[in-house]
């Protein structure tokens, strides 16, 4: 999705470049972000000017992954702000992780981040097969150097880890064993994390479920805050998302966006969508979040969601998550 980010990620790697002695003004060249944008609290950005951010700052100091486990360490949960406060407030390292990676946008990840479960091991997956090869090894390593830093300050301590793959060149291991707890597995064709399955739930000390619920909603207007106007998807979203219970068929959304839906068809497609798939993503995350948040019953989703009965909206949880809505809620409300 094209979300925009805040800057603070920006202007963290902007302070960490100075101290390696390159100044702001290299790290920030041709970024369309100038020094005032980066004392604006409330200033957002596209990605891809972070990533050229990123880009200027390998340029001057190299594609190292020692520099990227670096500058992980910098991004404590305070950083993210209301996402981070929505984690430390989850009741179980589960809910913390299903919150974060369904709120992933909101962070300043450039990984596609994925939890799997395999036999009694849990799995967190980080794809960096969509990050540019020149920033790659930066990029790959400080994201995961932050997930650790991460479930660090959830617990106050770190998780054991049974083994640790990781898509990269072998090189001197002592930095990483100091961040990770152990020697990874170097050259490998995926990048992963593997843990005892048992330890997803485990209750976290600052569990506040009412804080987490109300930050949840928070992480949520936030999301539809930041979509960014720029691809037809994108203004979709956006649409979709201000007005639940009331969506627009594809010909009302057309005439929406001052364009035919012929057009706008063309434009999805173009973009490796359609209308039907935004608007089940749509559905499926507000699903998800009114189940979670456990304030309206099952009719009520229904109907905001635009079903003519419930067994329509059963139908469709169950095509979008494998299991019925009630058991979704039951799990996510333990």
């Amino acid at each position: 999705m094209a979300v925009q980010r805040a800057i603070t990620s920006v202007r963290m790697q902007v302070a960490f470049a100075e101290e390696q002695g390159v100044p702001a003004s290299v790290c920030l060249h041709n970024s369309g972000i100038d020094l005032a944008m980066l004392g604006q609290a409330d200033c957002t950005i596209g990605a891809e000017q972070e990533l050229t951010v990123v880009r200027n700052l390998c340029r001057a100091l190299g594609n190292h992954a020692e520099l990227g486990l670096a500058m992980g360490q910098r991004y404590h949960l305070s950083s993210y702000g209301v996402w981070g406060f929505a984690l430390l407030s989850s009741p179980t390292f589960r809910q913390a992780v299903e919150l974060g990676l369904r709120y992933l946008d909101l962070t300043f990840a450039f990984l596609d981040v994925s939890l799997q479960q395999e036999g009694n091991d849990a799995l967190l997956i980080l794809d960096d097969s969509g990050v540019p090869e020149e920033v790659r090894e930066y990029l790959l390593a400080r994201d995961a150097s932050a997930v650790m830093m991460i479930q660090e300050e959830l617990f106050a301590g770190r998780v054991p880890l049974s083994s640790l793959e990781i898509r990269l060149p072998p090189r001197t291991a002592a930095t990483f064993e100091s961040i990770f707890g152990l020697v990874p597995e170097f050259g490998r064709p995926r990048s992963q994390a593997r843990f005892a399955l048992g330890l997803l739930d485990m209750p976290l000390p600052q569990a506040n479920p009412v804080t987490a619920r109300l930050c949840e909603e928070q992480c949520h207007q936030l999301l539809v805050q930041r979509y960014r106007k720029g691809s037809v998807a994108a203004q979709v979203r956006r649409r979709l998302l201000q007005q639940p219970g009331r969506f627009p068929d594809m010909e009302a959304m057309a005439q929406e966006l001052a364009i035919t839906s012929r057009t706008l068809r063309r434009h999805l497609q173009a973009e490796g969508t359609g209308y039907r798939m935004l608007l089940d993503e749509v559905r499926q995350m507000l699903a998800e979040q009114w189940l979670t948040l456990g304030i309206l019953s099952l009719t009520e989703i229904s109907e905001r969601l635009g079903f003519s009965e419930i067994a329509n909206f059963n139908h469709a949880f169950r095509r979008w998550t494998g299991q019925s809505p009630g058991r979704f809620r039951r799990e996510r409300q333990g």
